[in-house]
């Protein structure tokens, strides 16, 4: 199998970006995930943040993901486990307000950082935009523009640990799913692997590098591109030994964005004329559906928000 795509950002810079946007498109449409170096975001902010990170679980949230484990009695599961995941996680709001402030158990000095880093991201998440719109032949500043809604995009990022597990086979560190939303952006550790994206019917390792910041799409992003560019399953696989640190920061459309595919990427007349292959929808109202769906196909899901299109006044859509 080909190699899994690492982008070296600065080639962009010079004779070689013609060369490089090539393999940023070649990703998108075959991977649905890349790797990114050289990607300006400074290497000692990277080491800070990963080094609080893993202060904060020993100190804060280690002893909890014991006692939850104990409580489910998980140590001892006998066959294979669906309904949780191996993992310790809490979340940060960055767009359209801050919540770092109100975090328990976070020190000022991880706030802060956390923050600095989430700015960076932001840039970088909006610099990958631009360059998908340049590969897909769309305005630039189009992708921000859909996504902005009337009160800028949702931004957040889940910190994440997965611990070492004694049932891996039995266990997943977190199921396998579709990213919901945008452009997402992944610090992950870079010596205690785990993560998988299905390729071609096979579960394929995102290797862990240093200093790397993994990208993957979510559901909206090949809803825009008129499926040109997919969404991928992928998966955490929990390992006996070693905890595996996290960092996905999610760009994700406004609670009131309008999603659709970009009109110039439609092609067909039947698509035109209405019956395209996807739906047009407020970005909550797929969320909405989303938090009950996650882990299932996402096909049925933009079905679901098709048939709510057509039938406007069928009111919610039931997601039992």
């Amino acid at each position: 199998m080909e190699s899994f795509p690492v982008i070296n950002m600065e080639n962009l810079n010079g004779e070689k970006r013609a060369i490089t946007m090539d393999k940023i498109k070649d990703a998108c449409e075959n991977w649905g995930f890349f790797e990114l170096v050289n990607h300006g975001i400074p290497p000692e902010l990277m080491d800070t943040v990963e080094r609080m990170t893993k202060e904060h679980y020993k100190k804060c949230m280690e002893q909890r993901f014991r006692e939850l484990v104990a409580s489910k009695g998980l140590e001892y599961v006998q066959t294979e486990v669906h309904d949780l995941d191996w993992e310790s996680t809490f979340h940060l709001k960055h767009l359209p307000v801050s919540n770092i402030s109100q975090i328990p158990d976070l020190d000022d000095d991880y706030r802060k950082v956390m923050k600095e880093f989430a700015v960076k991201l932001e840039k970088l998440a909006e610099e990958l935009m631009d360059m998908l719109c340049e590969n897909l032949g769309l305005e630039k500043g189009y992708l921000k523009k859909v996504l902005y809604g009337s009160n800028g995009p949702n931004f957040g990022t889940k910190v994440s640990n997965y611990p070492p597990c004694p049932k891996p086979d039995l266990i997943k560190g977190l199921r396998a799913h579709t990213d919901a939303g945008g452009i997402i952006l992944l610090f992950q550790d870079d010596k205690v692997s785990g993560l998988q994206l299905l390729k071609d019917g096979q579960w394929v390792d995102v290797p862990p590098m240093r200093h790397s910041i993994v990208v993957n799409l979510g559901d909206q992003i090949e809803v825009i591109t008129n499926g040109k560019y997919k969404s991928v399953l992928h998966r955490v696989v929990a390992q006996t030994d070693g905890n595996r640190m996290s960092i996905a920061s999610f760009y994700n459309p406004g609670s009131d964005s309008m999603i659709y595919p970009a009109p110039t990427l439609v092609e067909s007349e039947a698509e035109v004329a209405g019956k395209a292959a996807y739906p047009k929808f407020v970005f909550e109202d797929y969320m909405k559906l989303y938090a009950a769906l996650k882990f299932q196909a996402k096909e049925p899901r933009f079905q679901a928000m098709k048939a709510a299109e057509s039938s406007p006044n069928l009111g919610p859509i039931a997601t039992a």
